[in-house]
């Protein structure tokens, strides 16, 4: 299984010297199976280099996953480029959750006068399947679906192929528990033995705003410790945190490790990093 990150940034795109190490662009995940298929989970702006690749590829068959609603994981979907080309085919998966259907989430980015390409006039074929709380596979890929603990609800994935797991945990704030949301223990479960987790950790315990929908980095390591993963990902970096910060909420993550004297790999997801497990 390889991970491949387009965006790990949170809340916004954010550009300028300060922010090259780890990059500007909001959400996007892109996961290759066993067999070569490709997976997309969610579509910040991100996305919209991820689309120039594969059509530099030749590749024109998607799934793509969801994890919630708010824009900055949405924000990217009209800039993909394979979306305006016939003989493209995306399966979107996701729970609606606010909205009546997965295809309403999508269709509402473009709706005028947001966009001027309404999403009736883009040219692949899409289907829609909802995801809340399934558990279903993708050829040999097994995906589980999990709710986060977020505003407005949204959905946490774990990855399983071959004995390897990889489990994706933006935007849970592990201290409060929103509607729809799971306390610590329950993503401990979630997340138990993974060989990968990637997880919100946008605070310090000196800026963390309680109800916001994210976590501290503290709470992130305890989540991985408590969980025996083999490397936790801190993900979803505060559109204001410069690259000097996410590297010292990543130092202040292993000595946190080191203390607890555990085995757990730390590092701060950036743009373009590669996971291959």
């Amino acid at each position: 299984m390889i991970i491949r990150c387009w965006g790990a940034r949170g809340s916004i795109p954010v550009s300028g010297p300060e922010y090259l190490k780890y990059g500007g662009d909001t959400t996007c995940l892109e996961i290759r199976t066993k067999d070569d298929d490709i997976i997309i989970v969610d579509a910040g702006s991100g996305i919209r280099r991820l689309g120039n690749a594969l059509m530099v590829e030749g590749r024109r068959d998607y799934n793509m996953f969801f994890t919630h609603a708010h824009w900055d994981h949405l924000l990217g979907f009209p800039f993909f480029k394979p979306i305006y080309y016939p003989g493209t085919e995306i399966r979107m998966y996701g729970c609606p959750f606010a909205q009546t259907s997965v295809q309403e989430l999508i269709s509402q980015v473009m709706a005028a006068p947001h966009f001027p390409i309404e999403y009736q006039n883009i040219r692949c074929e899409i289907s829609y399947h909802q995801t809340c709380g399934d558990r279903f596979s993708i050829n040999k890929m097994t995906v589980t679906s999990f709710p986060l603990s977020h505003p407005n609800e949204g959905m946490g994935y774990r990855f399983e192929e071959d004995g390897k797991s990889f489990v994706f945990l933006t935007d849970n704030e592990l201290s409060y528990i929103h509607p729809g949301g799971r306390g610590f223990d329950d993503y401990v479960g979630f997340a138990a033995g993974a060989d990968l987790l990637i997880h919100d950790a946008e605070f310090r315990a000196d800026d963390y705003k309680q109800t916001w929908g994210h976590s501290t980095y503290n709470d992130a390591v305890r989540l991985a410790m408590t969980a025996g993963v083999k490397t936790l990902g801190l993900f979803h970096h505060n559109q204001e945190r410069t690259d000097v910060g996410v590297d010292d909420i990543l130092s202040r993550s292993i000595d946190m490790v080191r203390e607890r004297q555990g085995s757990l790999t730390c590092c701060a997801v950036y743009r373009d990093m590669q996971f291959i497990i």
